[in-house]
């Protein structure tokens, strides 16, 4: 069994062209997450999985790896499956976002141990606690109601679950947003990937929705990091500071 690691990383982006390549307290943002999966115990290998030169010298040039994948693939799933080649059945791969530097390496162990641990899971992911109202009737904040082993139901962009009687109770442990991770099994990976999205999935914009709608099972992991991302250009001037903090 082996582990890998995946960072999808493209240039392109609508809000931030050449986010990856943006330079953060010294170095580009894509070695910056690399160094922090990097310190991620469970991981055998670590890749950034692209479609660009620019990403794969910058990558090498903080010793990193990259490999380069077609730039016509529809999703970062399909990228990472791509970038980590002729992986086995019982091998976990590790669905990374590029934009996440200061991502916390305790998380990524908990999914690989999820996996490692309880042969039901097909993938697994993660939640951190919903804190306000405006996020919780935000279309850009995907919740995720869960059942009693802490697998997921649904995942939505709508509130749910929905309290008929009043407003909902964030206090109640119900309302949890999802966080951009997921770790799968090989042989999952390898029948999702073959799968045309579900009418689900092109509704809600979701991929998860697709891995339910299979009958996959999806473990949870809870945390209360919230994690920060970056999006736009303010996002990396903030990231920065935190950064420049972090190594002050």
């Amino acid at each position: 069994m082996k582990t890998y690691g995946i960072i999808p990383s493209r240039f392109g982006s609508s809000r931030f062209p050449g986010k990856p390549l943006a330079i953060l307290a010294g170095k580009p943002l894509v070695a910056w997450v690399v160094e922090a999966v990097k310190k991620a115990k469970c991981l055998d290998e670590v890749l950034v999985a692209t479609d660009d030169e620019r990403i794969v010298a910058a990558v090498e040039k903080y010793g990193g790896r990259a490999v380069m994948t077609p730039s016509e693939l529809p999703s970062g799933t399909d990228r990472i499956a791509c970038a980590a080649g002729d992986f086995a059945d019982d091998d976990i791969l590790v669905n990374i976002q590029g934009d996440e530097p200061l991502i916390d390496p305790a998380l990524i162990d908990s999914l690989v141990q999820k996996l490692r641990q309880d042969a039901r899971w097909s993938m697994a992911t993660a939640v951190t606690p919903i804190k306000s109202a405006g996020d919780l009737a935000a279309k850009t904040v995907v919740k995720v109601v869960l059942d009693r082993d802490d697998g997921a139901l649904y995942f939505s962009r709508s509130p749910i679950p929905c309290d008929r009687d009043r407003e909902p109770d964030l206090a109640s442990g119900l309302y949890v947003r999802h966080l951009g991770i997921y770790a799968y099994r090989g042989e999952f990976l390898r029948r999702y990937i073959a799968e045309a999205p579900c009418d689900l999935e092109k509704t809600e914009k979701l991929e998860q929705l697709r891995a339910l709608w299979m009958g996959a099972k999806i473990a949870v992991v809870k945390t209360d990091d919230e994690g920060v991302g970056v999006d736009t250009p303010e996002d990396a001037e903030r990231v920065e500071r935190i950064l420049l903090e972090r190594n002050s």
